[in-house]
């Protein structure tokens, strides 16, 4: 089951795939180490596959979602 990430919210690098895949009209593969594990980027879109189109510093990249965990830090229960 794939994870679920709101669009415009933070998250992480936590592996890094074979390759990884621009999120342009005409997407090309790159090698893995243009993003690194650790680098944090900002959620775009949800795209079909299971893929998420995710903005770095570098650019935007499509990622599936067992490479990626949120960043944003779920709010406190009121029952603590």
């Amino acid at each position: 089951m794939s994870k679920e990430f709101a669009i415009g919210s933070k998250v992480r690098v936590v592996a890094l795939p074979p390759y990884v895949k621009t999120a342009e009209p005409m997407p090309m593969l790159r090698p893995p180490n243009v993003i690194h594990i650790g680098e944090e980027g900002i959620v775009l879109d949800r795209r079909p596959g299971g893929y998420w189109g995710i903005r770095f510093p570098k650019g935007a990249f499509l990622l599936d979602s067992q490479y990626i965990e949120s960043t944003d830090i779920p709010p406190k229960s009121d029952l603590e």
